[in-house]
């Protein structure tokens, strides 16, 4: 739907030199935010887009978002261009700084960069187009009504055959009045000359190069280099540290002591030890011959062992908290004829793993700093500078750099706290380079969970009774406690909505959670808790469908088809059953899920909505009998809306999506006296070349909704397909993760 903006959205406009003009969209926050999440707070001001026209009719077209790999770089100057109707080949796109005033939210992740800029960034292309008209008609002497574009960033007239470039009537359009955003035209989606067009990467020719494009590879005149050493137990604060003998070593310059901030709070720099010297080689070479004693910590009493006796403990009791309860479910595990299943299930902890290590630029000049990021939340970056170095966000210059992977580790900005802090100690640009060791070593990692899981099904194979008691971590609230300052990282990033599919689904339905003390941090991870979920209740469906005697496509037809409750709660955004339905047929028909396999091969199904993406998947998955896993072929099949803006980097964010989730299924990080035990690749695996599946096939449902982002629901329901392929082709049902508790390997 068309967002209507009011008098408060306007076009700023201004010339520039040699004819050219500027075009800046302003827009009311009430207005662009109305699509963001719950919970997100806009900045004061916001400027969506610029477009710069040049007197040799080409066009820059500024970038607001970060660009971490998922193609927004691309995305929404496409909008503007397409709006605009002139040629993409001569668009040249930038990347905008850091400037909330004039940009608004300029945020890489929940994949709301398409919900939040589809409406606004075409509003601004039109409305810079029918300024442009104005100027032209002008120039020409006819009514504009009379005039047209047709893609090539020229005016018609057609009735005299005369015509004019936007370049050559840029510096009049400035003059133009600017319209009210809510009556500019927009196009038909049959106009669309951009959108929808598969369009390659504007940085791809440089990345194929090799050119040095990423933040990892930007250096300053100058620079020095650090490092920095925290403690194998987060939080834990430096006692001793042989700093007289690393000052003395090749290239050190400076090496200090960093008390940090509390262990409780994320909000500053965690404590440790900065070597700076004039180059990595040098500062990393030093810290080998670091030795720092560190304080006793209450972080070091835990481990994965005990975490998994733990959980198996309280999941045995009644929940802590009840997220959901509708019905009687034990009425109905009672009843006479009902095939009950019980199983517990678990995922591990596991690390981001972005292939580009934290890393950032600061350079610290009288009372200001500057700094080049390669983060996902430049604006919570700018807040924890300010906090860690007691300075005004006004006194901060932020430049975006481009991102070698985040999956969301770049939310939070550790990394650039650090750098600024190391960078007001020694007064020169400073570049902090992270090791692969301290990348996951010093993870916000996600949450492992424990599901205990038992459900039921009638004598007509319909799910009567599904009950959920999920013990996770983080800070059960006391409601007579005054407000908390926990970090978000401890307490919310294993959390769960209670409306969760299969909720609403099911007639007698008891979902509860209890969550255990935990001093690792964690954080939001790609498709951020549904990544984790859909294995779990996408893998139990198929359980008390193979108890039911059904087929896994069917009986999840039959029970989305069997809706109980509506679903206020998630307002105009919620789960739309009757979509969800269509991808399962449909990634059914395309996968010819019925077709006979050979021995030892099998198709799995799973789906998930995501961030308002639909999505099912089958994976057709070979195991040999000495569990050799082979994944032959995943079709995946989605409904992101209207409009998949453009198709190359869509097809590419879905394989990208599924072959992460893969690797998920090999992943774990697990932890002994409070530390990480895993450090490098060898130990957490990515899925190998050799390892991936031939052929990751891309369909899609169009339906009649706003577009809407494909960062994440590609992902989720990969996991599920597949180790349901492995149950159907092995007679193995994998309950735990990663598959090699199991004893399985990759052919």
């Amino acid at each position: 739907m068309t967002k209507n903006l009011s008098r408060r959205s306007f076009i700023r406009v201004s010339a520039i030199a040699g004819g050219g003009a500027v075009f800046a969209l302003h827009l009311n926050p009430a207005e662009l935010f109305a699509q963001a999440p719950p919970g997100f707070t806009p900045p004061r001001f916001d400027a969506l887009a610029f477009v710069t026209i040049h007197p040799d009719n080409t066009f820059t077209i500024t970038s607001k978002n970060p660009e971490i790999g998922q193609g927004v770089k691309n995305m929404l100057p496409q909008i503007i261009a397409d709006e605009l109707d002139v040629p993409w080949a001569s668009c040249k796109i930038v990347q905008a700084d850091v400037d909330q005033t004039k940009y608004g939210a300029q945020v890489a992740g929940g994949s709301t960069a398409t919900p939040t800029n589809w409406d606004p960034c075409r509003q601004v292309g039109a409305a810079v187009r029918q300024m442009v008209l104005g100027a032209a008609a002008a120039k020409l002497g006819v009514p504009a009504a009379q005039l047209t574009t047709v893609g090539d960033g020229k005016v018609m007239h057609a009735a005299s055959n005369r015509s004019v470039t936007y370049g050559e009537v840029a510096a009049d359009a400035v003059k133009q009045p600017v319209p009210m955003l809510s009556m500019v035209p927009l196009k038909a989606a049959k106009d669309y000359r951009i959108i929808g067009k598969p369009m390659k990467g504007v940085d791809t020719a440089k990345v194929v190069k090799g050119e040095p494009i990423y933040s990892i590879d930007f250096t300053l005149p100058g620079m020095l280099w650090a490092v920095y050493q925290k403690a194998p137990v987060y939080g834990a604060k430096v006692e001793t540290a042989n700093l007289d003998l690393i000052k003395t070593l090749p290239g050190v310059k400076h090496a200090f002591i960093v008390a940090g901030a509390s262990p409780q709070n994320l909000t500053g720099v965690a404590p440790g030890v900065a070597i700076v010297a004039d180059s990595w080689y040098q500062a990393n070479q030093a810290r080998k011959q670091l030795k720092v004693t560190w304080a006793s910590h209450p972080t070091s009493a835990q481990g994965s062992e005990t975490f998994q006796a733990k959980a198996d403990e309280i999941g045995k009791q009644a929940p802590q908290t009840s997220l959901r309860k509708d019905g009687d479910v034990d009425k109905a595990f009672a009843a006479s004829g009902a095939k009950v299943v019980e199983a517990a299930y678990m995922y591990p902890f596991i690390s981001h793993t972005p292939l580009e290590p934290q890393n950032c630029v600061a350079h610290w000049q009288g009372d200001k700093i500057e700094i080049w990021a390669p983060s996902q939340t430049p604006a919570a970056g700018l807040a924890i500078v300010a906090n860690t170095l007691g300075i005004q966000q006004s006194q901060i210059k932020m430049h975006l750099m481009k991102v070698g992977g985040g999956f969301g580790r770049r939310l939070t900005n550790d990394y650039v706290a650090e750098t600024a802090y190391i960078a007001k100690q020694v007064g020169v640009p400073v570049k902090l380079l992270w090791t692969r060791e301290d990348d996951m070593g010093h993870d916000m990692y996600r949450p492992a969970g424990y599901h205990y899981l038992k459900g039921a099904v009638d004598g007509g194979g319909k799910i009567t009774a599904w009950k959920n008691h999920f013990v996770t971590f983080g800070v059960q609230p006391d409601p007579n406690a005054p407000p908390s300052p926990t970090p978000a990282g401890y307490a919310t990033a294993a959390n769960i909505a209670g409306i969760q599919f299969p909720a609403l689904f099911v007639e007698n339905f008891d979902f509860g959670d209890s969550k255990m003390p935990l001093g690792i941090p964690t954080g939001a991870l790609r498709a951020p808790g549904s990544h984790a979920f859909s294995y779990v209740f996408q893998s139990f469906i198929d359980e008390l469908a193979e108890a039911a005697g059904k087929d896994p496509v069917q009986f999840r037809l039959d029970l989305l088809a069997s809706q109980k409750y509506p679903a206020p709660e998630r307002g105009g955004d919620g789960f739309d059953a009757k979509r969800m339905i269509d991808v399962v047929k449909l990634v059914a028909e395309k996968s010819n899920w019925s077709a006979p396999r050979p021995k030892g091969t099998a198709v799995g199904i799973g789906f998930q909505y995501s961030h308002r993406g639909y999505f099912a998947e089958v994976a057709e998955v070979t195991v040999s009998a000495d569990k050799k896993i082979k994944v032959n072929k995943v079709w995946v099949v989605g409904d992101i809306g209207s409009e998949i803006i453009n198709p190359m980097h869509a097809e590419n964010l879905v394989q990208g999506g599924v072959v992460e989730g893969i690797s998920h299924l090999m992943q774990e990080i697990t932890f002994k006296d409070g530390a990480a035990v895993q450090s490098n690749f060898h130990q957490v695996p990515l899925l190998r070349l050799a390892q991936t599946p031939p052929v990751i096939e891309a369909h899609w449902v169009k339906s009649n909704n706003p577009p809407t982002g494909l960062g994440e629901p590609s992902l989720p329901p990969v996991l599920p397909a597949i180790t349901n392929a492995i149950a159907r082709a092995s007679g193995v049902r994998v309950r735990s993760l990663p598959l090699s508790k199991h004893g399985f390997k990759w052919a």
